[in-house]
């Protein structure tokens, strides 16, 4: 089995895979002061839960834009699974050409992200992850990373209202039902819900004219689900790209090829939902 490890600045999922199939996954808060030790108890206590065996742990990649955590990461897989964990940075095979000014300052989750959504679905693809920021990831029709951009996320503007207007107050993010509200709680959650499918929608229409209509559209991360339902272009949802992508990353960097094709993969994977569009 192989344990894959997303790091973001708000949560950190786990999953675990036996072959292609994702057979247990969970997402903690990302705790920056957590010892090895208490990682260590963390994972095994899930693994219990699940009914899961961590000697059956045959490997552990973990991608992460959270410095301080990594090495204590890699000490809870070295001494609680006895693996080495395999870092996605600079110089792990992707099979994706990085093709911007800097390759490493791009986040290990966006390159991961990437390789999911052209394994999956073809290029040229776009990828929004709702995260504690919104970014936006084109990929070319060739399975190059060619860029994208970099919002603020929804929590973060919710917090931005709170901290810095005294009278409004810490609100659900969700759809109201209609823009004008009449109250100021659905004022705050017309503004946050509307201003981040528009944001999301302008940005998305802007990539597709210069990446070509025909690119499609995947999302994944927190808030996915709650913004692709009222826009006009988010073609599926899939909480677990960044797992996959994890998944293929550490099998680019195998001596040994594992058997199945890209199709059974494929089937393996567990699918993406393909939108319901809100009316609009």
């Amino acid at each position: 089995m192989l344990l894959t490890i997303d790091v973001g600045n708000t949560n950190t999922v786990l999953g675990v895979f036996r072959g292609v199939d994702l057979i247990a996954n969970w997402r903690l808060t990302t705790a920056r002061e957590q010892t090895v030790d208490e990682y260590g108890v963390l994972t095994r206590n899930l693994f219990a839960l699940a009914g899961l065996d961590r000697n059956d742990i045959t490997g552990v990649i973990i991608s992460s834009v959270v410095p301080p955590v990594n090495w204590t990461l890699g000490e809870m897989s070295r001494v609680y699974l006895g693996k080495k964990a395999l870092f996605v940075e600079m110089g792990v095979k992707t099979g994706m050409a990085v093709l911007v000014d800097n390759p490493a300052e791009v986040g290990a989750d966006r390159i991961v992200n990437g390789v999911a959504a052209f394994h999956l679905y073809a290029g040229p693809c776009i990828v929004v992850d709702f995260g504690t920021a919104i970014t936006f990831d084109a990929i070319s029709p060739k399975g190059e990373y060619l860029g994208g951009v970099i919002a603020p996320g929804l929590g973060i503007a919710a917090e931005a209202l709170f901290s810095r207007a005294a009278k409004l107050p810490r609100v659900e993010i969700k759809d109201p039902g209609k823009v004008i509200g009449t109250n100021t709680v659905t004022h705050m959650q017309a503004g946050l819900y509307y201003g981040a499918v528009d944001m999301v929608d302008g940005m998305l229409a802007r990539m597709k004219k210069e990446l070509g209509q025909n690119a499609k559209v995947v999302a994944t991360g927190g808030q996915a689900r709650l913004v692709a339902k009222g826009s006009k272009y988010i073609e599926h949802i899939d909480e677990f790209l960044t797992l996959t992508g994890l998944r293929l990353i550490w099998e680019k960097n195998q001596p040994v090829e594992h058997g199945k094709s890209a199709a059974a993969e494929v089937q393996g994977t567990r699918s993406a939902i393909p939108v319901k569009k809100a009316q609009r």
